[in-house]
């Protein structure tokens, strides 16, 4: 090739690149995957530790990258805060996620030590960008309900609150404790507006657990109700309980916290430094109000009942209750799983034989779970010594629940105190089917009284018998239910092994010495050294045997009239009818009873009240219970 032709190819190759002319493709495509798609438009700050594509692309818009951004982070917010090229909404969005961004950075270099003033500036102005994208921008959250970016922002709004409510806990020791305002990182916080209520009316927890934090085993789910705020478990401070006072308050409560930021308009709350914290209870705040718009309040419905059952030694404590070792509980309790709400129908659970309320944790966590049984029930749960015979319990727990009615609604006029459901597994089903049937004079049968036992002796033999074996059914309850339970008794209770552990359960001595009193009254005047009539005194296991007097006795004592009743059977290792089934413990023929107004048989062994299966049949019968009132004159 001559000289002169390279020269002319030089030149026009020199004369494309002039004008930007390029021989290749500007533009490419490609494919990617679904699941790629979806994680790269739902990413951001907080769940792939970046920023969100639509953050980036308001960087982009005006003329700014990542990374310097990162590195010249006042000058960038500030490009970003002014520029003109963006909508309030791709602004201050963007403006949430930079800062929260900054935060947690921020927080991962301090590693686990207390969060210090600029962090925590940082998480306050990434609530704050948040809250005006939220609440001040011309589209309402309603008019956003569909966009992925919407629920992007209020994950950043939700976690600064978390952040910055932690902080603020951790500062109330420091507080006066009538403290109106605070001082923080250049922030005045105002105190909450809170009608959260916590055990013992204490103003403040002992302890704030975020709920976004936990995650639990055994718990088959976790209910939450997505929305505005951020999700705490409120632990109250601890006390040492009255003994005589058998309720008990709850001790970890569900709560939600905010931040709402002083304004009326998008330029006062960008410019205020001034915040008040707002905490809610979410079991009875379904929405809050903010910024003139009705929002769903957040909430988590498991956390609290989660750490609840984790913290409490259930396990071993019911089987030193069941042997009647120390440390083991005496007198029946009974448990309020949200704090009482005079307006909610009210289900009692009865656990079963060497059991606790640790007997219902997938059971309450459904119920609590449902949206429409949430709304119109709250869940007590009566945990009592399973050692003693079932005629003591049964009067120990029926003296509980009445001081419990009677403590919270003194009128006996509230909704929760009427129409109860009562719900009982195993011993606890025959508790419960106790506590609304009348007793008549059918269960005297069951002493060894000599006939000629003088006439004062019999009354005052009647008198102190009384509370255990003549009783009428609790007018509170119009439903019950009762799982696996052994109206008629078990053989069972006969095998060796039962047996054996029968014989290591001991008697309180309270009971001992009112059973030795009442041996004493059945002694006729002719009685002399072994001749009285022998009195045995059962223990719980006993009570539970198909040869048991009182248990044959109590079988068939009539139910109220006025309760609807239901029975849930397990039947383990189906082997030819049903009528001779058994669930592994309690045969079929123990747990029916006639006149039920439903009976489901479930593939179980004896626990068969954490079934799914069981536990959509419970949930069936309280929204049966609900529509059956509706349609009541």
């Amino acid at each position: 090739m001559k000289n002169g032709t390279c020269i002319w190819i030089a030149r026009g190759i020199a004369v494309i690149g002039l004008l930007g002319l390029n021989a290749c493709a500007m533009v490419g495509v490609s494919r990617v995957d679904t699941s790629d798609y979806v994680n790269q438009r739902r990413a951001d700050v907080i769940g792939s530790n970046r920023l969100s594509d639509r953050t980036v692309q308001s960087l982009n818009v005006v003329a700014l990258a990542v990374d310097s951004c990162q590195r010249e982070f006042v000058a960038c917010t500030g490009t970003v805060a002014r520029s003109a090229g963006l909508t309030d909404e791709q602004r201050l969005s963007a403006l949430a996620e930079l800062w929260l961004g900054r935060a947690l950075r921020a927080a991962r270099s301090q590693r686990g030590a207390a969060m210090d003033d600029a962090t925590l500036d940082a998480y306050l102005q990434s609530a704050r960008y948040a809250y005006a994208y939220l609440f001040y921008t011309a589209r309402s959250p309603a008019e956003r309900a569909f966009e992925v970016r919407q629920v992007q922002v209020t994950g950043f709004y939700n976690l600064a609150v978390q952040r910055v409510m932690s902080r603020l806990f951790l500062e109330l020791p420091r507080l006066d404790p009538h403290w109106t305002q605070a001082s923080l990182a250049g922030w005045t916080v105002l105190r909450p507006h809170s009608d959260v209520r916590l055990a013992g009316d204490a103003r403040v927890p002992a302890e704030l657990i975020p709920a976004a934090n936990l995650r639990f085993n055994g718990l088959r789910n976790v209910y939450r109700r997505d929305g505005f705020g951020s999700d705490f478990v409120a632990v109250a401070p601890e006390e040492k309980a009255d003994a005589a006072v058998p309720w008990r308050e709850p001790d970890y409560v569900s709560m939600t916290g905010a931040l709402v930021f002083d304004g009326s308009t998008l330029d006062d709350v960008l410019a205020t430094r001034q915040v008040r914290l707002l905490v809610r209870p979410p079991y009875r705040d379904d929405t809050v109000t903010v910024g003139g718009q009705v929002v769903p309040l957040g909430a988590n419905f498991t956390a609290a009942y989660g750490v609840w059952l984790a913290r409490s030694g259930f396990a071993s404590q019911s089987i030193r209750s069941l042997l009647g070792r120390e440390g083991g509980i005496r007198t029946p309790r009974v448990l309020l799983m949200q704090p009482y709400d005079p307006d909610r129908l009210t289900v009692v659970m009865l656990h079963g034989l060497a059991s606790s309320p640790e007997a219902w944790i997938n059971v309450a966590n459904e119920v609590m779970g449902d949206e429409e049984l949430r709304r119109h029930y709250q869940v007590w749960e009566v945990y009592y010594p399973t050692n003693l015979p079932v005629a003591v319990n049964l009067a120990n727990i029926r003296k509980a629940l009445d001081a419990t009615l009677k403590h919270y609604d003194p009128s006996g006029q509230a909704r929760a105190s009427r129409n109860m459901v009562l719900i009982g597994h195993s011993m606890g089903g025959v508790i419960a089917r106790l506590l609304v049937s009348s007793s008549g004079e059918r269960l005297w049968s069951v002493l060894p009284v000599r006939a000629n036992l003088p006439a004062a002796k019999r009354q005052r033999l009647r008198q102190r018998l009384a509370p255990y074996l003549q009783f009428s059914p609790m007018p509170q309850v119009t439903r019950a239910v009762f799982l696996a339970a052994p109206h008629r008794g078990t053989p069972y209770a006969q095998h060796r092994i039962a047996r054996w552990l029968g014989n290591l359960i001991r008697l309180p001595v309270g009971v001992l010495k009112e059973m030795a009193g009442i041996a004493e009254l059945i002694k006729s005047d002719a009685d002399e050294g072994g001749n009285a009539p022998l009195l045995r005194i059962p223990n719980s296991i006993d009570n539970l045997s198909d040869t048991d007097p009182f248990i044959i006795a109590a079988a068939d004592l009539p139910i109220s009239p006025r309760v609807h009743y239901h029975t849930i059977v397990g039947v383990y290792k189906e082997k030819g009818s049903l009528q001779d089934s058994s669930d592994g413990v309690v045969p079929y023929a123990s747990a029916h009873l006639d006149g039920a107004d439903s009976e489901l048989a479930i593939p179980s062994w004896h626990s068969v009240q954490e079934t799914p299966a069981a536990i959509l049949e419970l949930r069936r019968i309280l929204r049966l219970h609900l529509a059956s009132l509706r349609q009541a004159p």
